[in-house]
């Protein structure tokens, strides 16, 4: 479903990726882990259009994603978390994910300004499907609430929901539990097999070990921009190249 071919980007005389080449599985949830600074974050910035890279090929279902707009990258299916949560604090939660639906809505400025009927029903459906996606993280009930009211945990569960409401195929997850207590990780990890349940590919960035391998169906592992490993947890678990960039290698005396 989705390719990484070659990947590589430099900043000057920086080289954060060194052809980097992966794939996703449609219907999978697949991770992206890797030491502090092995370029996990520059891969996602460059799926979704925020960084160039210098050479490599990046597709979704064979389409070339290079090149394209945020926007338009966004329309095509791909959407996205931030590790630092990215909402509309002062806005409340049905309007927040109301924001993800924009690039779907059909209707014009004209339609907009005279309040026509197409726009009304078109928006509508779109609460009506807002309210849906809030219910899916148990936060319907607080859909008329500001989003700061929410606690860590629930902020991170609107982030998804407005995400979902972009319509994607392949959803980016960046540390979905960084700052999540044992029993939001425990959540998060049902609600991620839930959105698997409703057709969406997710692929994570994620620094706890214990919720990629319990939740990921395969792992790819970076090292200073490389790739060293790919396959399923157990086999990544195991890997002498993975202990290593991790723990450090132990020279005998």
């Amino acid at each position: 479903m989705f390719e990484i071919t070659h990947l590589s980007k430099h900043f000057g005389g920086l080289e954060i990726l060194k052809d980097v080449s992966l794939q996703v599985s449609k219907g999978s949830i697949s991770a992206l882990i890797g030491p502090n600074g092995a370029g996990k974050t520059t891969v996602f910035n460059c799926i979704t259009g925020l960084v160039k890279p210098n050479q490599g090929t990046i597709t979704l279902e064979g389409r070339e994603l290079i090149g394209l707009p945020s926007h338009q990258i966004t329309r095509l299916g791909v959407a996205r978390t931030f590790q630092n949560i990215r909402i509309f604090k002062e806005m409340n939660l049905l309007e927040n994910v109301l924001v993800g639906m924009h690039s779907h809505l059909g209707y014009s400025t004209h339609d907009w300004i005279l309040s026509s009927t197409s726009y009304q029903a078109q928006e509508q459906l779109a609460r009506d499907k807002a309210y849906e996606l809030l219910s899916l993280f148990q936060l319907q009930h607080q859909h008329d609430q500001t989003a700061q009211s929410l606690s860590y945990g629930e902020q991170r569960q609107l982030e998804f929901a407005r995400a979902l409401a972009t319509q994607p195929q392949l959803l980016l997850l960046d540390e979905p539990v960084a700052g999540m207590n044992a029993a939001e990780k425990t959540l998060l990890m049902k609600e991620i097999e839930l959105i698997r349940q409703q057709g969406v590919t997710v692929f994570l960035i994620e620094h706890d070990m214990r919720f990629v391998m319990e939740l990921c169906d395969h792992i790819t592992v970076l090292n200073f921009g490389q790739v060293i490993a790919q396959g399923e947890p157990e086999m990544i678990k195991n890997h002498p190249g993975v202990i290593e960039a991790y723990l450090g290698s132990v020279e005998e005396e």
